[in-house]
């Protein structure tokens, strides 16, 4: 029996774990080895059970997602769409970025870390509502089936936005289950929320002031105002694109009176918010891990939580610029343009205060913070690119072509991505209680910046150039940087391929990992590594400030 186990009470009364050819250890059954059974894990209403189930599903969808965009970048090595018809083209970039964005992108953070490690994190034993959160899993599972249903009979060709009047009147493809998947996973986001929200604001422990939260809960309820703000505009807008579909009620369609442009201001409504459920959770992390691996406070604490908040009630009063060429007014065109630079003022704050932390600190390099390293070089470079779609004269010349292209996956999935798998390796030994091969962690990393980049790059010089998204009939000229666009991908593959293998392999052969691994700060480090199943030994009472590291000169 280890000191540790004799300090945390681990003994006699629990359940015992066989280890062969190890000695025999009693300890009190964590979440992990509670129950075994298929049942118990899908009856479960423990958070950490539930973040796993999510973390599993969005895995799943990840990899349906990057399987069609290999098979885009492998379209268009060749200049003249002899590889697939275009109705498939049409139907691989719908479900890339069906599956991506409401499957991957959106869910990734808040569903798995959210519900994992935040109910930790200000000392809490679960959600406010358990049974709910269990429901939202199979909530978001039905959306998933109606998904899954559209690419086995045959995909959908409208894109991700689904914009009238094409996807009311002349798509011939699965339009209605599609819609139906993402009005489903709609409710799910919003009971996640509503949960995040009441946790913070009735479980905190106590001496868990507001203050003493770490950012990543900001984050967390930040997001979850969006999901409870935004995420209905969205779901009424798709309930009526369905009904226009199937009842010819005339909505969006200019031919029965309706405004297809009315379509794009609800959809856009919520979507540029929802940039920001998908990026602040992302923020969020790495306000966890670099503080942690410069073993540093993190710089201007306070303005990084009201950052988040600002970012949170600013993103719903930029939509318009996403309708610069859609008719709109001079006025309406040049607020809309000023309002997405004032977004800038919080993310650079952000960006900021994370530079400030690392200048000086006891810089580690190991996996957790390669990623976040890369995730702030893509969030610079979406972010300043930004602003030239954010410019009226410059959003004329690259509208809808491969810069927008660019742009967005710097922000959403270099952001979201980097910052998903800086998390998942960050707390990836408090989920298992294993380590992983620290050698292929930052072997991963590197393959994917660099896979990244020369993935994505080279479309801000294409969109420039003018090859418009979506086509893959293209000039001849533009082959030589979508060949080296597609090379990049295979690189990124790898990357993302590495994890998979080395933390499947870690669950059975990764050395046993410590309650506190990384000589971090946070009520999670202070729990067993994988925690028990009401999270804590004894309910925990905080009387220490956030990230509460020893400052350098202060150090003996």
């Amino acid at each position: 029996m280890s000191p540790s186990d004799l300090v945390l009470g681990r003994v006699s009364e629990g359940v015992r774990e066989p280890h062969p050819g190890r000695t025999t250890i009693d300890r009190e059954p964590d979440y992990l080895h509670d129950e075994h059974t298929l049942r118990s894990w899908l009856g479960s209403t423990d958070h950490k059970r539930i973040g796993i189930l999510y973390l599993l599903s969005i895995t799943f969808f990840f990899i349906i997602g990057a399987c069609a965009a290999g098979l885009i970048r492998l379209s268009l090595v060749v200049p003249n769409g002899q590889i697939f018809s275009n109705d498939t083209y049409n139907k691989l970039f719908t479900i890339h970025g069906v599956v991506m964005v409401w499957f991957f992108l959106i869910p990734s953070i808040p569903a798995t870390f959210g519900n994992f490690i935040m109910p930790i994190m200000i000392g809490a034993k679960d959600v406010a509502f358990p049974r709910l959160n269990r429901t939202s899993w199979y909530i978001f599972m039905t959306g998933a089936f109606f998904t899954l249903f559209t690419v086995v009979v045959g995909g959908v060709d409208t894109g991700w936005t689904f914009y009238a009047p094409f996807s009311t009147t002349f798509s011939n493809t699965w339009v209605v289950p599609a819609l139906i998947g993402v009005i489903v996973v709609g409710f799910s986001s919003i009971l996640t929320g509503l949960n995040f929200i009441v946790t913070i604001h009735t479980m905190r422990a106590p001496g868990m002031t507001w203050f003493r939260m770490p950012i990543f809960v900001w984050t967390m309820y930040a997001t979850s105002l969006i999901f409870l703000l935004a995420t209905p505009v969205i779901t009424i807008a798709l309930i009526l694109l369905v009904m226009e579909r199937a009842f010819h009620i005339g909505v969006f369609d200019p031919a029965l009176g309706g405004d297809p442009v009315l379509f794009e201001h609800l959809f856009w409504f919520y979507s540029h918010p929802a940039v920001y459920i998908m990026v602040l959770p992302g923020m969020g992390v790495i306000s966890e891990i670099v503080p942690a691996f410069a073993q540093k406070k993190l710089f201007g604490y306070r303005f990084v939580a009201y950052a988040s908040i600002g970012l949170a009630s600013l993103t719903f009063f930029v939509w318009g610029h996403h309708m610069f060429v859609n008719g709109e007014s001079e006025t309406s065109a040049v607020v809309f343009s000023v309002l997405s630079f004032a977004v800038a003022v919080p993310s650079a704050v952000k960006v900021y205060n994370w530079t400030a932390t690392i200048y000086k600190g006891s810089l580690k390099l190991d996996t957790p913070m390669l990623y976040a390293m890369g995730y702030i070089g893509l969030f610079v470079v979406g972010g300043l690119t930004g602003l030239f779609l954010a410019t009226l004269a410059v959003d004329e010349h690259v509208h809808d072509t491969y810069f927008v292209v660019a742009h967005f996956h710097y922000i959403m999935v270099g952001g979201t991505a980097l910052a998903f798998l800086g998390g998942l390796h960050y707390w990836w030994p408090k989920f298992t209680g294993r380590m992983y091969p620290e050698a292929l962690g930052r072997l991963s990393a590197f393959f994917i910046f660099i896979g990244f980049n020369t993935t994505f790059f080279p479309q801000f010089l294409l969109g420039y150039l003018g090859m418009p998204r979506r086509y893959h009939n293209y000039p001849p000229e533009f082959q030589l940087l979508n060949i080296l666009s597609s090379a990049g991908s295979v690189v990124l593959a790898l990357g993302y391929l590495f994890p998979m293998f080395y933390l499947t392999w870690s669950l059975r052969y990764g050395k046993r990992a410590p309650a506190n691994p990384w000589n971090a700060k946070g009520l999670e480090w202070t729990t067993s590594s994988p925690p028990p199943k009401h999270n804590f030994e004894t309910p925990p009472t905080v009387d220490f400030e956030p990230y509460d590291y020893i400052a350098r000169e202060d150090r003996v």
